[in-house]
């Protein structure tokens, strides 16, 4: 049996085992892709074909559909709630990673922390006290 020597790819020693691990993943998306396209293909195969006026309406913000000029004014509520939410969600995302670290921060991580919440709650009143989280 002859030894396989390592081949070099930008100047890493590539075994055969490494190569080979390329392989399987690429064996993988093919495999994973071939499935999405069988479950999109038998859902085309099952899916039921009635269509009717009202499922081919567009259906937004619970505003019924204009005809004609679509430039229609919206209510700005909608983009201050939605604005809002993308707003404190994403600052809530922040307090997930010191909650995992907490206790290697110490008190000053405490303290900044609480300067941060203090501060979204300060944002929440303020948006609360606009009415801004009022919906009609």
């Amino acid at each position: 049996m002859r030894a396989t020597r390592p081949w070099s790819c930008a100047g890493f020693a590539v075994t055969p085992d490494y190569a080979q691990s390329y392989v399987y993943v690429a064996a993988l998306g093919i495999v994973g892709f071939g499935f999405v396209l069988a479950t999109i293909g038998i859902s085309r195969l099952l899916q039921r074909r009635h269509t009717y006026s009202e499922k081919l309406t567009p259906y937004e913000c619970g505003i019924e559909p204009l005809v004609g000029d679509s430039w229609s004014p919206f209510a700005v509520r909608y983009y201050i709630c939605a604005l809002l939410f993308v707003i404190f969600d994403v600052e809530a995302v922040f307090v997930y990673p010191w909650a995992l670290i907490f206790r290697s921060l110490g008190k000053a991580g405490f303290a900044e922390m609480m300067i941060f919440i203090a501060v979204l709650l300060f944002g929440l009143i303020y948006a609360w006290a606009k009415g801004a989280l009022e919906w009609s």
